[in-house]
């Protein structure tokens, strides 16, 4: 796929605060804006790594900047399109030297989706003129609430979640409001981390507001402005070509499930029908369950799932395309209220991550169809497990863990998924030796799960099993899926492992406990392992090179046992055995179902079946019958 822009001179541009005009620009000048508004969001991360406090934002890297034009289009940015959402939700006035506070999804159209995203916004500003926007996000470790973490299972209204901060002016005209940030920080477990980390997003911010003014001042307003302006035009042409090529006119649709809501209830469905009517994408969820009694419902803005139907397919096309809010008009966002994705206020909001990652495996199914052996990729975001531990150590500190655990990645048209790897951008782990000094408890084992990754011709990524010896007596919440339903493999590949947790007391005895749960009491010397989900496999596992196997073997990715999954065959000392290879896959080539493209393991109902043994937990029940 070769893009060719449409001509600078060719595309109408307003001024901010003149009059319609067209304006030339050469090429030239152009790269050299887009690349210094690059990198000005690159600077953003940085700063906010240097400066920041907790781990889920200085070393996990939770948090998403954006640089945007006048009305709140993204022109860079990283993952996430909210200042559009806010900003038509905000009717106060807008000064120069303001800089915007809010988390309440309600308060600004799901902006931002649930309470510990705290999002700042900063007007920029050149000569009294409003010319951009910058913001940022970043996940608190702590907004108050009825856990420590903020993101209760149990929660049956966003008022059991924490403080609720509607935009207010964080700073006034460059005066920073003290009395209102005392408040906010008054209310919220972990007020040091919150308070360093909000100092970061604002650098953040006023950084690349610095920087916007520097190009500004090297090619003047009307050139940074109407650049800006071109960006998003290529980005139209380059998504209205693409939409043109991969979404087809007649209907496609998707169905994938949360497992369940903690409650008791579930699965829950999100269904998905996609198609084209002339230049424009359709997303349509109807047939998605009803919202939840608990957390896990998402406020799912549409601004914000374009920009996932955008990140995807750029990614997939030309990476080199920058990506940003240009083609938002070609997209269509079709979401029932009242539904597990638009839940009704005051609904609980604060475990959505369940629902956020399943988006993204439906999306890439619905993507996938029409070219499954180029585009379609196996299940495997799924979800963004975490893990809170809490409790007073030896020296009776009040000490607070949040973290987030990866998974397997899927296998994909062009190769196997990786193991144990993040599908969020730019996410990091936390580095053991960094939990191990600030968190009483020690990590015992840190390895994949050998086998976890489904079969096949690409194999997907195994998922992690974590071993965490706790120190001190405290409490742990953990947040997951997967349990229940499979990573899906495609095009003949076979499911992922399904994920579980098992907490060994120290006197010996087990007991496995359930994907979320919160206020589990630890003592000193219980060992939990925290064991993710494996990503689905892409096709036939027995056209997977005998060699390659063997070679996962000998990593321990796969076990020799595992590898007769692939119809190969191991001698004692691991090495291949040629003829009994042969002799297996022809056998197995009898019972392989053809042009399979989904394998889910069974259909719901059968999965919900399966035995104790098998998914360690009673399955719960149908969300319509607890609906009702």
């Amino acid at each position: 796929f070769f893009y060719t822009p449409t001509p600078p001179h060719q595309i109408p541009l307003r001024l901010v605060g003149s009059e319609m005009c067209i304006r030339d620009r050469d090429g030239i000048t152009v790269d050299l804006i887009e690349n210094a508004l690059k990198n000005a969001r690159e600077e953003m991360d940085a700063l906010v790594s240097r400066t920041a406090l907790s781990p889920g934002i200085r070393e996990q890297g939770d948090c998403f900047p954006m640089i945007a034009n006048r009305e709140g289009k993204m022109v860079v940015g990283q993952f996430g399109s909210f200042i559009h959402g806010f900003t038509e939700a905000y009717d106060e006035e807008i000064e120069e030297g303001d800089i915007i506070l809010t988390n309440d999804p309600y308060m600004c159209n799901a902006a931002v989706s649930h309470l510990p995203d705290w999002m700042v916004l900063k007007p920029v500003f050149r000569d009294g003129r409003h010319i951009a926007w910058s913001a940022m996000f970043g996940h608190m470790s702590d907004n108050g609430g009825m856990v420590p973490g903020s993101i209760p299972t149990e929660a049956t209204t966003i008022f059991q979640e924490g403080i609720r901060i509607p935009p207010i002016k964080l700073y006034k005209k460059g005066e920073l409001q003290s009395d209102v940030l005392e408040l906010i920080l008054h209310n919220v477990r972990t007020s040091q981390w919150n308070r360093f980390d909000l100092n970061a997003l604002v650098a953040a911010c006023n950084t690349a507001a610095k920087r916007c003014n520097e190009i500004a001042d090297r090619f003047g307003d009307d050139v940074f402005c109407s650049t800006m302006k071109i960006m998003l035009q290529r980005n139209y042409d380059a998504m209205k070509h693409i939409i043109s090529m991969f979404i087809p006119e007649e209907p496609r649709e998707f169905s994938d499930y949360i497992c369940d809501d903690g409650m008791g209830m579930g699965p829950y469905k999100i269904h998905c029908k996609m198609w084209r009517e002339g230049d424009k994408a359709i997303f349509d969820f109807e047939g998605t369950d009803p919202q939840a009694q608990s957390s896990v419902n998402f406020y799912l803005n549409e601004d914000m799932f374009k920009m996932f139907f955008g990140s995807f397919t750029i990614n997939v096309v030309d990476p080199q395309i920058v990506f940003n809010d240009g083609f938002y008009d070609l997209v269509d966002v079709r979401i029932p209220q009242g539904t597990l994705l638009k839940p009704n206020y005051p609904a609980a909001l604060s475990g959505r991550t369940h629902a956020l990652g399943r988006i993204f495996d439906v999306l890439g199914a619905l993507l996938g169809m029409g070219a499954p052996g180029e585009m379609l990729n196996a299940a495997g975001f799924s979800d963004s497990p975490h893990l809170f531990f809490s409790g007073y150590d030896d020296k009776g500190d009040w000490f607070q863990l949040f973290q987030i655990g990866f998974g397997g990645v899927p296998g994909r048209p062009i190769g196997d998924g990786p193991d144990g790897h993040s599908l969020w951008p730019s996410f990091t782990n936390v580095p053991n030796e960094f939990v191990e000094a600030y968190f009483p408890l020690r990590v015992e084992k840190y390895e994949f799960i050998v086998d976890s990754g489904g079969a096949g011709l690409h194999r997907g990524g195994n998922g992690l099993s974590v071993a965490y010896r706790f120190l001190v007596d405290g409490h742990i919440g953990i947040h997951d899926d997967r349990w229940l339903t499979y990573p899906w493999g495609v095009n003949g590949g076979k499911p992922g492992m399904r994920s579980t947790k098992l907490l060994v007391r120290a006197d010996g005895s087990e007991e496995y406990i359930p994907a979320k749960c919160e206020d589990v009491k630890v003592q000193k010397g219980d060992l939990l392992y925290f064991n993710t989900w494996g990503g689905g496999g892409w096709g036939d596992p027995l056209q997977r090179d005998p060699a390659i196997v063997a070679s996962d073997v000998a990593k321990k990715l796969v076990s020799a046992e595992g590898a007769r999954r692939y119809g190969v065959v191991l001698n004692d000392d691991l090495t291949l055995n040629d003829k009994e290879t042969k002799s297996l896959r022809a056998e197995m080539s009898k019972d392989t179902v053809k042009d399979e493209m989904f394998n889910f393991g069974g259909t719901i109902d059968e999965i919900k079946s399966k035995s104790l043994e098998e998914t360690h937990l009673a399955p719960p029940v149908s969300p319509t019958f607890a609906n009702q």
